[in-house]
C-alpha cells in the first residue's frame, strides 16, 4: 500500500478535532475555555442548546477524544483525491447500508446545512424517522450524524466507530490510500442510519458532488442550493464548472429541486438532468417564495410549493436567503412524497407550519447574547457574506455594527471583507485556534486596504477580540443600538459559541 499523505508529518486539518494525545487536551482549546469564563458570565446565554457540549462523564469524554484522535490521524477532509472507489469498497464490505433507506441528497455552495435541517424538520413532522448527515460541525463532531433531529449521543458515536473500524482497516489494507477522515465518517453515518433504522436519510455533500464520498447513495431527490465561487482550486473557476461537479448527485429518474442559480450553472444542471431523465423543479418557476415579512425572532412567509400555496409560515431564522432555503426544503419534501404539478394535493399546512416554526440552524445569524446583541454567522465566502450582511441589516437595524472576523487562509478573504465593508462601522480581526486560520496580522493587512486603518483593530486571541468588539459597541451612549457580528469561518463561530456559553 502506497504511503498516504496523512502518514507523513503534516499539520492537522482544521475540521478535525485536534487533540493532544499525551495531555488529552488541545492546548488552544484550553485557552478558549479559560477565556470563556468572563464572556460566559456577561452573556446571559443558556448553557445548552441543539449543539452538544463535551460529555460530562470524564471516562466517556476520554473515549470520545480517543476516537477523534484516530479520525484526525487520517487524511483531512480538505485534502482530496477525487474518487468514490474507497468509500464504495467500504460500503461493499459493510453490506451496502446506504441502500437500506431512501435518501435526499443536498449539494450547492451556500445554504446546504440550513436546508438539510429544514428538510429534516418537515419529514419528522410527518412522523418519519430521519437520519441527517451534515458537515462541518460547529462545536462537536457528533453533530455530523443526527437521528430523529438530534445529534447522536457520544456512546452511539463511539460504538458506531468501533463497529465499522475493522471494515475500515480491511479497506485500508486493500486500497492505494487509506480511507480519509470524511470517508470514514460517511461510512459511520450510513451504517448508523441502517442500524437505527431510519425511514429516510438527509445527506449533505462534503464538497462538490460527483466524486464526493456521500455520492454512493441513490437519492430519489437531489437538492441543489445556490452555487457560487468557493473551493475554486478543486471544483473549477466558474460557477458553470462548479455546477458540473455538483450535478453529479443527480441520479437516473430522480427529481431535482433547483434553487435560483447563475445562468451558466443552471444550464449545466439542466443538461445533466436531461441526460439521466431526471425531473427538474426550479425555484421561481415551479416553486418559490410568494411573500415574506420581518417578524419578531424571524420572518413570516408564504411559500408556493409543487402542489400549492402555504401561508402564515413562521420561520425563526433571519434573512431572505433563509426564506429561499425554506422554499427549496418544502419542494424537496413534496417531491419525496410524490407531490408535483400534476398532483392536485399539498402537504398538510398545519404540519408544515409546525415544522418550520421549530427549525434551528446554529451559527447562522444566531443571537447568543443581548445588551449588546452578539450575532454569529458562519459566512466564509463572498456570496455567504453578502447574504449575511443584507440579512443583519434588514433584521436587526443596528445603529452601529462591529465585526469580528477570523477567516481561513485559503478563502477569498478580500471578497469576504468587501462584502461586509458597507455594514461594519469597525472590524476586529482575529484568528481561530486551527492551523488553517489566516494569521491575524495578515488578515489585518487586507482589512486595512478594504476598511482603512482607522476602522481596523487587531486582536489575535478570539476571546479578546470579542471583548474588544463588545467594548466598541458599548463605548458611547449614542450607540445604544449597537451590535457585534462574529463571522468568517465555521470554526471561528464554533469557538465563539463556546466562549459565549453556548456549548
Amino acid at each position: 500500500m502506497s504511503e498516504h499523505p496523512a502518514d507523513r508529518p503534516a499539520e492537522p486539518d482544521p475540521f478535525d478535532e485536534i487533540v493532544d494525545a499525551e495531555t488529552d487536551r488541545d492546548p488552544d482549546l484550553a485557552v478558549i475555555e479559560a477565556g470563556s469564563r468572563t464572556l460566559r458570565a456577561q452573556s446571559g446565554a443558556p448553557s445548552h442548546d441543539a449543539v452538544p457540549a463535551r460529555p460530562a462523564d470524564p471516562e466517556l469524554d476520554r473515549a470520545l477524544r480517543a476516537v477523534e484522535t484516530e479520525l484526525a490521524g487520517r487524511w483531512g477532509e480538505t485534502k482530496l483525491e477525487p474518487s468514490v472507489t474507497r468509500i464504495a469498497a467500504l460500503m461493499d464490505v459493510l453490506g451496502e447500508p446506504q441502500r437500506a433507506y431512501p435518501s435526499i441528497h443536498i449539494t450547492g455552495t451556500n445554504g446546504k446545512t440550513s436546508t438539510a435541517r429544514m428538510i429534516e424538520a418537515l419529514l419528522s413532522a410527518f412522523e418519519l424517522r430521519t437520519g441527517r448527515y451534515t458537515s462541518p460541525h460547529v462545536q462537536s463532531i457528533t453533530e455530523r450524524i443526527s437521528l430523529d433531529g438530534a445529534p447522536v449521543d457520544p456512546e452511539r458515536f463511539i460504538s458506531t466507530y468501533e463497529d465499522v473500524k475493522p471494515y475500515v482497516e480491511m479497506v485500508d489494507a486493500a486500497q492505494e490510500y487509506r480511507l480519509s477522515f470524511f470517508e470514514v465518517l460517511t461510512g459511520m453515518a450510513y451504517a448508523a442510519f441502517a442500524d437505527a433504522p431510519v425511514d429516510v436519510a438527509v445527506v449533505e455533500v462534503g464538497m462538490g458532488g460527483a466524486w464526493d464520498a456521500t455520492n454512493v447513495i441513490d437519492g430519489s431527490v437531489a437538492v441543489i442550493t445556490p452555487i457560487a465561487l468557493d473551493h475554486t482550486d478543486r471544483l473549477g473557476s466558474t460557477t458553470g464548472e462548479i455546477a458540473a461537479e455538483k450535478a453529479g448527485v443527480i441520479k437516473q429518474d430522480a427529481t431535482v429541486i433547483l434553487a435560483q442559480q447563475p445562468v451558466d450553472a443552471a444550464q449545466v444542471i439542466l443538461k445533466k438532468a436531461v441526460e439521466v431523465d431526471a425531473t427538474v423543479a426550479r425555484e421561481g418557476m415551479e416553486f418559490g417564495v410568494v411573500s415574506r415579512e420581518i417578524a419578531v425572532g424571524g420572518q413570516l412567509l408564504t411559500l408556493r410549493g409543487l402542489g400549492g400555496e402555504y401561508g402564515e409560515i413562521f420561520l425563526p431564522l433571519y434573512g431572505a436567503h433563509q426564506a429561499h432555503n425554506a422554499a427549496v426544503a418544502l419542494a424537496a419534501v413534496e417531491a419525496f412524497f410524490g407531490i408535483g404539478a400534476d398532483h392536485a394535493r399539498t402537504l398538510d399546512a398545519d404540519t408544515v407550519r409546525k415544522a418550520f416554526a421549530a427549525v434551528s440552524s446554529p451559527g447562522r445569524l444566531e443571537v447568543v447574547r443581548r445588551s449588546p446583541t452578539v450575532v454569529l454567522d458562519a459566512a466564509h465566502n463572498p456570496a455567504g457574506a453578502l447574504a449575511a450582511a443584507e440579512a443583519v441589516t434588514e433584521s436587526f437595524g443596528f445603529s452601529r455594527l462591529i465585526g469580528v472576523v477570523g477567516a481561513s487562509g485559503d478563502k477569498d478573504v478580500r471578497g469576504l471583507l468587501e462584502a461586509f465593508e458597507p455594514v461594519f462601522a469597525e472590524i476586529v480581526v482575529t484568528q481561530n485556534s486551527t492551523p488553517r486560520a489566516m494569521d491575524a496580522d495578515a488578515l489585518a493587512a487586507v482589512a486595512v486596504e478594504v476598511f482603512g486603518d482607522d476602522r481596523v483593530v487587531v486582536e489575535p486571541r478570539l476571546d479578546e477580540a470579542i471583548e474588544a468588539a463588545i467594548t466598541l459597541a458599548e463605548e458611547e451612549a449614542e450607540y445604544a443600538g449597537a451590535g457585534v457580528l462574529v463571522t468568517g469561518s465555521v470554526i471561528t463561530v464554533g469557538e465563539a459559541r463556546l466562549l459565549l456559553g453556548r456549548g
